[in-house]
């Protein structure tokens, strides 16, 4: 599974399948996968950008489609960005999001069965280069630890 949208099936996703919420003391808290986490919970994820298919990439996002920015939306996915950075000789995308919602597995099944975003995924797909941890998984982003948040 991938996480988001921008990022790739679903919100690379399927966007969002492959991140693991914290666990959690906050007063205002969901249970997902075994854990209580803090709503919002924060997601961060990355994966590599194929050199030839940056400008591509930046295109898309640039003018990303109204279905798949609603869908996101639907979804109770917030405050979603990604980042581009060149280390070295490789390009990597990094992506950030909060989910506000009660149900994260449901919205991230709902968002992989949209239409739209699915063939947004098919443009977004093919750029992005899986790191060998999240390509063993057969996904596309791998998910990051959060090691600091200051509220």
């Amino acid at each position: 599974m991938r996480l988001l949208i921008f990022c790739t099936p679903v919100l690379a996703g399927l966007f969002f399948y492959s991140c693991q919420p914290k666990k959690s003391g906050g007063n205002e808290s969901l249970t997902q996968a075994g854990y209580s986490v803090e709503k919002p919970f924060r997601v961060g994820m990355v994966t590599g950008l194929r050199p030839e298919k940056v400008d591509y990439y930046k295109k898309l996002h640039a003018h990303a489609w109204e279905g798949v920015l609603k869908k996101i939306k639907e979804c109770n996915i917030r405050n979603y960005s990604i980042y581009l950075k060149k280390l070295g000789d490789t390009y990597y995308l990094f992506s950030y999001y909060e989910y506000t919602g009660d149900n994260y597995e449901e919205d991230m099944k709902r968002i992989a069965a949209d239409s739209t975003t699915q063939r947004w995924w098919k443009e977004t797909d093919p750029c992005q280069q899986p790191l060998p941890e999240a390509a063993a998984e057969g996904k596309i982003w791998a998910s990051m630890e959060e090691v600091f948040h200051a509220k």
